[in-house]
């Protein structure tokens, strides 16, 4: 077993708190120490490889938080998106045998300290800033994610040769089991690697990931993101089944009476629709990954062991089904209204016949 030399854990947790956030005007507004969170360029990349627009890292005292044999710094990391999502990142100096990181996994995985404490950030940010987010409201599902970065080992060794020589310390720590996995699920684990250079190796699955490197912010903003994509396509996905069964619901047949709240259906569809497309394409279209394959690479081996595209290709088709509520109704509307004006014809040819033969019937 290797002992780590220099290394931490970040815990993320990402929740939505609306549809939007001006992010301006939160730059404007909280006094935390604060920056706009740029991507660390640890090779050549182009310069349009970058967050757009760019979201604000703010940091906050909330106090240590104990773990086992480990403990949290006192100080958080919250990053605002534009799209109206907010990561809480709680940062766990690592040293000693990478053995005791298994403990560690074990405490993190559900931890309530950690939930309760991000929670409690979330909704303290969202407090103070209002004005600058759409629609506020905290979600109730939260996405969780932990990574492990290892920088320098005791002995000054390779950390390839680190990570080779713990391959089943490795695969239980990001499976968070304290007991020995079997051939199979170790390798499926480990199967998640991306390297870059000769000492760097990293090991992505879908709750927890490990980073062999000295510097890796590029690959730890990338991996925050995809799991505050991940948290928004599930509370996407969620809202969507919601809005589909509102959508069925306007669709069933009504009485006469009820006709008159149709064009109002109409339009709740359609706000349906705009928020769902809105908040798809936003989350979709924050990061520009063209330019750098390495970064490309961490990011679609993110999203398939997380099943973003899965994910996606959910809230498309529900959205699809969303459009095609619409289309109906607007049909629905469409004969109905021709329907109306067929029997005003009616009544006024026949109001003519009988206005004919009364002036007939006069003579």
């Amino acid at each position: 077993m290797i002992d780590i030399k220099k290394g931490a854990c970040r815990a993320l947790f990402a929740y939505d708190v609306g549809y939007g956030i001006d992010l301006d005007e939160v730059d404007r507004v909280i006094s935390d120490e604060k920056h706009r969170e740029r991507i660390g360029r640890t090779r050549r990349v182009p310069e349009y490889f970058e967050f757009s627009p760019l979201p604000i890292r703010a940091y906050r005292d909330v106090g240590s938080i104990s773990l086992g044999q480990f403990q949290t710094r006192p100080t958080i990391e919250m990053t605002l998106y534009d799209f109206g999502a907010v990561s809480i990142a709680f940062t766990i100096p690592l040293s000693g045998p990478i053995a005791n990181l298994i403990d560690l996994s074990g405490e993190l995985w559900d931890n309530k300290a950690l939930l309760a404490a991000s929670r409690e950030a979330v909704e303290s940010i969202v407090r103070e800033i209002p004005n600058a987010i759409d629609r506020p409201a905290v979600s109730e599902i939260v996405e969780d994610y932990a990574i492990y970065q290892i920088a320098e080992v005791a002995d000054g060794g390779s950390l390839e040769d680190a990570a080779a020589q713990s391959r089943d310390a490795l695969a239980r720590i990001i499976s968070a089991e304290t007991d020995e996995l079997s051939d199979q699920q170790r390798d499926d684990v480990l199967r998640g690697r991306v390297e870059f250079g000769r000492d760097d190796v990293s090991f992505i699955d879908w709750h927890a990931a490990i980073l062999f490197n000295g510097d890796a912010d590029d690959v730890l903003a990338v991996l925050e993101y995809a799991n505050v994509e991940l948290l928004e396509m599930r509370f996407l996905d969620e809202k969507l089944d919601r809005a589909l069964d509102e959508g069925y619901k306007l669709t069933r047949p009504r009485r006469w009476y009820q006709r008159s709240t149709f064009r109002t259906d109409l339009a709740r569809i359609a706000e349906l629709q705009l928020d769902g497309v809105s908040m798809f394409e936003g989350v979709n279209n924050a990061i520009k990954l063209l330019g750098d394959q390495y970064l490309a690479r961490v990011y679609r081996l993110a999203s398939e062991r997380m099943h973003l595209n899965d994910w996606d290709a959910s809230v498309i088709r529900k959205l699809d089904a969303l459009e095609r509520i619409y289309g109906k109704m607007s049909d629905l509307q469409s004969a109905r209204r021709s329907e109306t004006l067929e029997w005003i014809i009616i009544i006024l040819i026949g109001f003519e016949i009988v206005i004919t033969l009364s002036t007939l019937g006069s003579h």
